[in-house]
């Protein structure tokens, strides 16, 4: 018997096979409602948010750690796109291309399943600590080389998100 794992069974361990992210997300935002609303209750709004926002950069840069390591030679712009699939799956999100080249990918959500989720969760208020910051922090720990940069987002109002990735060359 072989007991060699493929990339695609690497893979499935970073991100379970017939589970979206989606889907993944709601729940995950199950369980973190809860100790939200016992952290609010014993320590105040502030603490509750502060360390869900912790916990979840957290998680989300040991992911992005997990995928580089899974990915097919080095890391980059391109490997990273192709990634990006993942959080797309199911419609979760509605994309509008701005810019595409090595060094830079820039688009707008112009629909995001993920806040629609949150909001019906009645977790709108930290939907952003659940979900939006995750955006940067992922790319800490995927590759230090991309830089993330966005200044609004559907989760708190406004009418699309800004995402603005460039990758930095190795001199």
């Amino acid at each position: 018997m072989d007991n060699t794992i493929s990339r695609d069974q690497e893979k499935r361990a970073a991100h379970p096979a017939g589970l979206s992210m989606l889907e993944k997300r709601r729940i995950e935002a199950e369980i973190l409602k809860h100790v939200y609303d016992t952290l609010v209750a014993s320590h105040g709004a502030q603490v509750a948010q502060d360390t869900i926002a912790k916990a979840v950069r957290q998680s989300s840069i040991e992911q992005a750690q997990r995928f580089a390591a899974q990915t097919d030679g080095p890391t980059s712009l391109q490997s990273f796109v192709e990634l990006s699939a993942l959080w797309q799956a199911e419609d979760a999100l509605k994309i509008e291309v701005r810019e595409q080249t090595d060094a830079t990918y820039a688009f707008d959500v112009v629909r995001c399943r993920y806040a629609e989720m949150y909001k019906e969760m009645g977790l709108g208020d930290i939907g952003h600590l659940l979900s939006c910051q995750r955006d940067g922090t992922f790319c800490e720990g995927y590759d230090p080389r991309l830089k993330f940069s966005r200044t609004q987002t559907i989760m708190q109002g406004a009418s699309h998100c800004n995402f603005r990735y460039t990758y930095e060359q190795e001199e």
